[in-house]
């Protein structure tokens, strides 16, 4: 059993303007204007170390002692990590957006289009 029609569907990024965008720039603005950068904020592990202290003061106070140390001794794993994975600073998704906002700058814009699920890339003119 073959399919009679096969349907088209709208392409994910319509850019109606003259800029050229990179295959790696082109990607990510297929992913959508709802994607989430994957970034971590600058102190996270300590923020960490902050929320597990606000909680093991809610334990009984023989106990606090022993969860501190085990707390302690994973954010020092986790702070290791981190430190000695150097991809972690790259954030080639936020690279990539700052290059399209330098093409885009005041002359065009990024919205999302009137039909379909796509984004459409226009003047602002």
């Amino acid at each position: 059993m073959t399919p009679q029609d096969k349907h088209t569907f709208h392409p994910r990024v319509i850019n109606n303007i003259n800029i050229p965008f990179s295959n790696s720039e082109m990607t990510l603005l297929q992913k959508g204007l709802k994607y989430n950068l994957h970034t971590n904020k600058k102190n996270w592990i300590q923020n960490l170390g902050t929320e597990a202290e606000t909680t093991i003061i809610q334990l009984p106070t023989n106990e606090q002692e022993v969860y501190r140390k085990l707390v302690a001794d994973h954010t020092d794993k986790l702070r290791w990590q981190y430190n000695s994975n150097p991809t972690h600073n790259t954030r080639p998704e936020a690279r990539l957006i700052k290059s399209i906002q330098t093409k885009l700058q005041n002359n065009a814009m990024i919205t999302r289009a009137d039909k379909g699920n796509s984004i459409a890339i226009l003047t602002t003119q």
